[in-house]
């Protein structure tokens, strides 16, 4: 009976192994973590010693990056830059991109005869292109503003399970309105035909212009019925002006004549205020269908350009940033020297190894 009550329940006895299962697991956790740190650690100081040991070598290799880039500059073939900020009137972004795709990969090509074609431009002048670029001009304001008008558009039901980091993430960049065109060219003379005949591709577009006309016509016959609804309120003012005219060369007379107009008491001078508030309101109209059809009247429209002018591009792209060649060199030779480096000292830690193999 004794060693019967002197036996752990079950219960405790798995209890015991849970806390003990806890425990190492914790354990190797805060291993692996101070193994990680351990290792991050030694990393860094052996770079900051390889930084040391390699310091002159990485100065000197930027040095001569960076002269390079200045020399490059002085006495290399000049780059010339052209940037043309445009406005979209119809959803012509997929298209204007497709378009700009379509340039490069014949300048990639080499393909100086169709690409002149297409530019309106001399095959030589076509082969001093270097690139075609275009990007949105678009600010977070612009797109909290599209954020707000696209949750008014749809069913407030959806709406509430859409986030502005979902609309973001899932809107191109060529549904923003403006857009910025940027040509790279040896030459600096013919950036005003070739923006001008980007542009005039897209325009002449079967399928936009079809658009345009339908919007257009459609305006039009608006502006028409508003202008009809003027003269009609124009007509019914003459008749409420005569009415009163009327009533009161009757009370002029002792005339107990009681005028009633749409079966109520006399309220011609209420309806005349209507009326003109109403009139109010469709020449407003009237001024809001005219922007309108400015805005439609050009299917993409220049906002800004240099033109023909263009300015001396002495930048390069370097992790989506622009920054200066010179700066641009410099990195990257010193970024190429410090692999170089890198490479020998690997190396030198696989020869320790080679006899054990």
């Amino acid at each position: 009976m004794s060693k019967d009550l002197q036996q752990p329940e079950p219960e405790e006895v798995d209890l015991g192994q849970l806390f003990k299962m806890i425990g190492n697991m914790f354990d190797r956790l805060f291993n692996l973590i101070g193994n990680v740190l351990n290792k991050i650690f030694l990393a860094f100081v052996w770079t900051v010693f390889f930084v040391k040991r390699h310091v002159i070598k990485i100065v000197i290799a930027g040095v001569i990056g960076f002269g390079y880039g200045f020399f490059k500059q002085k006495k290399g073939e000049p780059i010339y830059k052209s940037t043309t900020v445009i406005k979209q009137n119809y959803e012509t972004g997929e298209n204007l991109y497709r378009s700009i795709e379509y340039y490069n990969e014949l300048i990639k090509d080499q393909d100086t005869v169709t690409l002149g074609n297409l530019l309106g431009i001399e095959p030589n002048t076509a082969g001093s292109i270097i690139n075609l670029e275009i990007e949105s001009v678009v600010t977070d304001n612009d797109k909290l503003k599209a954020f707000d008008l696209y949750i008014k558009s749809i069913d407030s039901t959806l709406a509430s399970t859409i986030t502005l980091s979902e609309y973001i993430s899932n809107s191109k960049e060529y549904d923003h309105p403006v857009q910025r065109l940027i040509i790279r060219a040896k030459e600096r003379g013919a950036f005003g035909p070739m923006i001008s005949k980007t542009i005039d591709n897209i325009n002449n577009t079967e399928y936009f212009i079809t658009q345009q006309k339908r919007d257009l016509d459609q305006l039009t016959l608006l502006e028409n019925s508003i202008k009809e609804s003027l003269e009609a309120s124009n007509e019914l003012k003459e008749i409420y002006k005569k009415v009163l005219v009327e009533a009161s060369n009757e009370e002029r007379a002792g005339s107990q004549t009681s005028i009633r107009i749409d079966n109520t008491e006399d309220k011609s001078i209420t309806k005349e205020y209507e009326l003109f508030t109403n009139d109010v309101e469709l020449r407003r109209e009237l001024v809001e269908i005219q922007r309108q059809k400015e805005d439609k009247d050009k299917i993409i429209e220049v906002v800004s350009s240099q033109q023909n002018q263009g300015t001396l591009d002495n930048t390069k792209q370097f992790l989506g940033r622009t920054i200066d060649s010179k700066i641009y060199y410099t990195i990257n030779l010193m970024l190429l020297a410090s692999v170089l480096l890198l490479t020998l000292h690997f190396i030198k830690f696989l020869e320790k190894y080679k006899g054990q193999i």
